[in-house]
């Protein structure tokens, strides 16, 4: 495994153009939207995971100042997008052989596990915005979601908050003038001059005692629990906590409501919608994005910002979802397909777009946005 590790990380940019290739081709895989083809999606899922394997090994790799790698307590993000490669499978799978309305059992099981999960990292990560459903961590320098000047700081766990191969991360609100903030500036001075091997997708916090990066070790900062959240920011820090809840459950209470009423009804739809819709009113009543300049805003960094962006965009897939998609979707995209199909290449193409996108709506996981 340790000569796999090594191979992968010295030909990282090799690795990552062999399995962007693959992913592509699976897409031209011989039925592979067919109600009971198991065979591409199984080649899919697996390259799904080798990939996010290779990226976890890169992302982990040791830099010169260290002589090895202290494995985190658990992998969180890997096991996020491990889950997220497997669940198309465990729907075609359950679809094969329980039936079309059964199947909807094990994908409420495949998106209580993932829920379950995500509320584990979101906890362990101090309480901070999920990037990409918990796939990226979010542990970029600067201002973050529940940071303080009084105390909180980036909500880091005991012996500080690392980043990628141990690299401790920038902490506001220090005092130059005493122990712990001379202590906390030399932790900032290292993360900065540090180089990162390259710009992660799956990030790890690492526990790494402080005097092999500095000599002394540093004053330990407590983990955020929600009484210190309440009691730092308010009202607004439990809404904020609230409204990542709400995105975090969507996709289930979806799930549930499908599996009770039908994936042709409207209530799953609209109910998802509102869950979508309220969370992010939250979020934005919250945050200083709204130019809120009040002590008990939530500050958002610049990736957080990027995350808003993303979640606003996945209300795009609404149009991909029934009921609405049979009503409506549908009947343009077939409408373009008649109007363009004269033209040369063009109606080829678009062709092949439809066709593509009426399949893939035919599964849940590809437009569950979760």
């Amino acid at each position: 495994m340790e000569a796999y590790k090594k191979w992968v990380r010295k030909n990282r940019e090799y690795v990552h153009s062999m399995e962007s290739l693959a992913n592509g081709m699976t897409w031209l895989l011989p039925e592979r939207f067919s109600a009971s083809e198991i065979g591409p999606e199984a080649v899919t899922a697996i390259l799904g995971v080798i990939t996010a394997v290779n990226q976890h090994i890169i992302d982990t790799a040791p830099t010169r100042k260290q002589t090895s790698f202290v494995e985190p307590s658990f992998p969180w993000s890997l096991c996020i997008s491990t889950l997220k490669d497997l669940e198309t499978l465990v729907e075609v799978v359950a679809q094969h052989f329980y039936g079309d309305d059964k199947k909807w059992n094990f994908i409420a099981v495949t998106e209580a596990t993932k829920a379950l999960v995500r509320l584990a990292l979101f906890r362990d990560g101090g309480y901070k915005m999920l990037l990409h459903g918990g796939e990226v961590a979010n542990v970029e320098k600067g201002t973050n979601a529940l940071e303080s000047h009084h105390g909180m700081g980036n909500f880091a766990m005991p012996g500080g908050y690392h980043g990628p191969n141990g690299h401790f991360h920038e902490f506001r609100g220090h005092d130059p003038r005493n122990l712990e903030g001379r202590a906390l500036s030399a932790l900032s001075r290292f993360g900065e001059n540090a180089k990162m091997v390259s710009n992660p997708t799956w990030l790890n916090r690492v526990q790494h005692h402080n005097d092999q990066l500095i000599g002394p070790p540093a004053l330990a900062i407590e983990k955020p629990t929600l009484s210190s959240i309440w009691s730092e920011k308010g009202l607004s820090g439990g809404l904020f906590v609230m409204g990542e809840v709400l995105f975090i459950m969507r996709p289930l209470i979806y799930v549930l409501f499908i599996r009770k009423y039908g994936v042709r009804s409207w209530i799953p739809w609209l109910l998802s919608l509102t869950v979508d819709v309220t969370g992010m009113g939250i979020l934005s009543h919250v945050t200083s994005m709204g130019g809120n300049s009040s002590k008990n805003s939530i500050p958002l960094s610049a990736s957080e910002k990027d995350e808003v962006k993303r979640r606003k965009l996945l209300w795009a897939l609404y149009l991909m979802r029934d009921p609405f998609f049979s009503n409506y979707s549908r009947h343009r995209l077939e409408h373009v397909e008649k109007l363009l199909g004269p033209v040369p290449l063009v109606g080829f193409l678009t062709a092949k777009l439809v066709e593509l996108l009426i399949g893939a709506q035919t599964r849940y996981t590809y437009m569950s946005g979760s």
